[in-house]
């Protein structure tokens, strides 16, 4: 489909560059946090200062400057690293290697635009392009915003219309695709808590709806008249008191409904005259995004296999969906989507699911741990599926096949590896080096993303267990005491009470003490983190690349990377997207 769309073979011979480089510095992505100083960890690994480190860290984003040439032997290191004591000696040369081995610096990505030209240039009836948005401070607007595009350009591509979010959890971007772009969603999510959530906004969004499209109407027919395309702005016009604000198109006609605006305001759950007084003239578009990207934090919802659940439960699963698909029928095209709540998996039966299934668009936004992968499988597996774009997140709840220190794969089906090639070389990267790989480089860089202190904190805490309790290995959890500790001597006795150990043991004397001994010691602490967020990049692209080469070795009609997203905005920024041929489709 792309000329500049890697080869399997291409995307081989990368996968074998970055685990070349991930041989040698893997060591210090899996070094844990909390045994920093009770495993002497910057001592095993380090033969530099740690100043050294931060002052080549600063240089490496200096994009005007370049690497400072050594004067050892290079041909004595192997990325930095001494090749007879494995241990860092030149911090420059690690992180160009990092660079060098990211996505970015493989090569290896599309770019957003890049894909929508493609696919555009296929497909000579697909009308008039979307304008581009204005920017979107929210993080979920953005995201919604730039995916759901790349997904409408996909179905037409196709030529289907109907798509299946997974993991679509309050349905954000699955009304966004239903409302701005006419396509059938069937939002599938494993927490009947989400999915309730989103069958409720699915109801304000229905009277939102006809709000949306009478504007859109009246916008194609403006630009339609002057032959040119044309904002429409909406502004906000004082009535005679605040209950009687109204909207108008242009200051003229177009006035929305007292009942309307309750549609707005129930969708945003904060102060109307706050949002209206920030955006003074907001367009409809803009007002729908502004209410998908309020709520948006994340929570990982649990994911329960149809085995473990109990037989009352399951039947009240398909008890709910079998009512949501009736109500939907009798709903007809009013619907936003469809909710419904399934975990699924490879094997699962979609058209049990959907009876209304078509050929369909496979989608996932930020689909937790293994459902990335699974995704991948599922759009392999089933002939319907025509297409996918899948970006994954949470790679520390990913399942890996031969991590030994690993937990038993769900059914001996793991995430990573995905394709046979990396399979075949029993790899994996382990789970710290994969809670690495969830760091935000270009956060970071700007300053934000490491809590050093609490992380300070909690290396020093594992010093005092070690010294003081036989428990330190506890199986209870710290959590996060610190946010409500004042000082470190109240953060020791709170974490101390969490892990139910005898407080009255240690005076704060004593508990003072170890702060003081190893407080001169804490910019190793940060320099070691600089190295494994710089790291992270290079991990991430391992377990992507993995994802496309297994799309790679099905021989489909298209298979790339591509960067969605800003990683300023949002860190987790790359789809895996896949196409199959008409003939892939039919002869499955």
């Amino acid at each position: 489909m792309m000329s500049s769309s890697c080869s399997l073979t291409e995307i081989q011979r990368r996968i074998d560059e970055v685990k070349r480089f991930l041989s040698v510095t893997l060591s210090v992505a899996n070094a844990h946090t909390v045994e920093f100083y009770t495993h002497d960890v910057w001592n095993r690994f380090m033969a530099v200062k740690p100043q050294e480190v931060l002052t080549a860290v600063s240089a490496c984003g200096d994009q005007q400057r370049a690497p400072q040439p050594r004067e050892q032997d290079q041909s004595r290191t192997t990325f930095g690293f001494c090749s007879n004591t494995q241990r860092l000696v030149d911090a420059h040369e690690l992180l160009q290697a990092a660079k060098a081995h990211s996505l970015p610096g493989l090569g290896v990505c599309l770019s957003r635009d890049e894909l929508l030209q493609a696919l555009r240039e296929k497909r000579e009836d697909a009308g008039a392009e979307l304008e581009p948005d204005e920017f979107m401070n929210s993080k979920k607007s953005h995201e919604v915003q730039s995916m759901s595009e790349v997904v409408a350009c996909l179905a037409q591509h196709c030529g289907v219309k109907q798509v299946i979010d997974v993991g679509s959890g309050k349905g954000y971007l699955s009304s966004f695709l239903s409302l701005q772009y006419g396509l059938r969603v069937y939002g599938i999510d494993s927490s009947s808590t989400n999915t309730h959530g989103a069958q409720e906004r699915n109801r304000k969004l229905k009277k939102f709806s006809r709000v949306y499209q009478k504007h859109s109407k009246a916008v194609r027919a403006q630009g339609e008249a002057t032959h040119a395309p044309q904002e429409e702005l909406v502004e906000i016009k004082p009535g005679m008191n605040r209950d009687e604000d109204v909207l108008h198109r242009d200051g003229a006609a177009g006035v929305v409904s007292q009942e309307e605006e309750k549609v707005l305001i129930g969708l945003s759950d904060v102060n109307p005259a706050v949002e209206m007084r920030s955006e003074p003239n907001p367009e409809t578009e803009e007002l729908f995004l502004s209410a998908l990207s309020l709520d948006v934090i994340q929570t990982t919802s649990p994911r329960v296999p149809p085995s473990q659940l109990s037989a009352d439960e399951r039947e009240r699963r398909k008890r709910e969906n079998l009512e949501r698909k009736a109500q939907n029928r009798a709903d007809g095209a009013s619907n936003v989507f469809s909710p419904l709540t399934s975990y699924v998996t490879a094997e699962t039966e979609l058209r049990e699911l959907i009876n209304e299934l078509e050929d369909a668009v496979m989608v996932g936004l930020h689909t937790c741990g293994d459902l990335a992968p699974s995704t991948l499988r599922m759009f392999v597996a089933k002939a319907e599926l025509a297409a996918v774009c899948s970006v994954g997140c949470c790679y520390h709840l990913l399942s890996e096949e031969f991590d030994p220190a690993g937990q038993e794969c769900l059914r001996g089906v793991c995430g990573f590896p995905l394709s046979q090639y990396l399979h075949d070389q029993s790899w994996f990267c382990g789970r710290n080096a994969r809670m690495s790989a969830c760091l935000a480089l270009e956060r970071v860089s700007l300053g934000q993303g490491i809590q050093m202190e609490s992380l300070f904190y909690r290396a020093v805490l594992h010093v005092i267990l070690r010294d003081h309790y036989s428990s330190f290995k506890s199986e209870k959890r710290v959590g996060n005491v610190y946010s409500k500790a004042k000082s470190f001597v109240d953060y020791v006795r709170r974490a101390l009470r969490r892990l139910e150990l005898d407080e009255s043991k240690l005076s704060d004397c004593v508990i003072q003490d170890y702060l003081d001994t190893f407080r001169p010691r804490v910019d190793e602490m940060l320099a070691f983190n600089m190295l494994k967020v710089a790291l992270a990049p290079c991990i991430e692209g391992l377990i992507l690349l993995d994802r496309l080469c297994y799309l790679k070795e099905q021989d489909l009609s298209f298979s790339a990377l591509v960067q969605l997203f800003d990683p300023l905005l949002s860190p987790r920024c790359y789809a895996v997207v896949g196409l199959k041929s008409y003939e892939d489709r039919t002869s499955s």
